[in-house]
């Protein structure tokens, strides 16, 4: 009994820093993005939201090196995601 409930508690520990890093990085989005490009990420993440996490921690770095000054705009983010995503195609050739 004492087992499951470590357990529980475990879990229940694990998923409130999940939260919580999650709030952050929202946090964190708010400070480094335009409105449109957040919206653009926002978008995005309903179709492929394991991208989105790895591109908003991209940007997360990008940001704490210090080589970005301003907030990010939507163009900077458009280049930044074909710069991504063209790395990433795959290329499925079928015979018949």
């Amino acid at each position: 009994m004492e087992e499951l409930q470590q357990q529980a508690m475990v879990a229940e520990n694990q998923q409130k820093m999940q939260q919580e890093m999650e709030v952050q990085k929202k946090q964190a989005m708010i400070q480094i993005l335009t409105p449109e490009a957040r919206d653009r990420l926002n978008n995005l993440r309903l179709t492929k939201p394991d991208f989105v996490n790895q591109i908003e921690l991209q940007l997360i770095q990008i940001v704490q090196s210090g080589s970005v000054k301003n907030k990010i705009t939507d163009d900077q983010l458009k280049d930044l995601l074909r710069r991504v995503s063209g790395s990433k195609r795959e290329i499925n050739i079928r015979r018949r």
